[in-house]
């Protein structure tokens, strides 16, 4: 079942159980993917997986974000709305990889494309971003990346 109609079905259900949170989050879930597929060039046409992944990711980094911005702000009423979208979001959301999964894929890249040094940054960083999408956040990627590259042992 595509994630729209997935949505659709569970905001019928939050509804009948009079879930406010989880209305609001699937409700503004909704609306992203609407956008999306009203875009100019989609033609109104059903999101492929891929794009259906990167919009709820898209959302959970922006929830993440504003969750950390609410924390150093000692907003804790604000962060725990945030924190509560997420984890609702996450549901929708592949598997995350752990830490130790992330590094054993990361030293496949490199050893795969040949990367020596912090100079191949941009060849792994693209590889390990297309392999990984909605799997791990493209900054723990990100940070990875640079740690193996830059410690050239490999």
């Amino acid at each position: 079942m595509a994630l729209k109609e997935t949505i659709d079905a569970d905001i019928k259900k939050a509804m009948l159980a009079k879930n406010k949170v989880r209305l609001t989050t699937l409700r503004s879930i909704k609306s992203q993917i609407l956008l999306a597929e009203t875009a100019e060039g989609q033609h109104g046409a059903a999101l492929t997986p891929d794009a259906e992944i990167k919009l709820l990711t898209k959302q959970a980094k922006q929830r993440r974000e504003a969750a950390e911005t609410y924390n150093k702000q000692f907003r804790s009423d604000l962060e725990e709305v945030e924190l509560n979208e997420l984890a609702i979001i996450e549901e929708y959301l592949p598997q995350q990889l752990s830490e130790a999964d992330i590094v054993e894929r990361i030293v496949a890249i490199i050893q795969r494309v040949g990367a020596t040094g912090p100079s191949d940054l941009g060849k792994v960083m693209g590889a390990a971003a297309r392999e990984m999408a909605g799997q791990a956040d493209g900054r723990v990627i990100s940070q990875v990346v640079s740690n193996l590259l830059n410690n050239t042992n490999l």
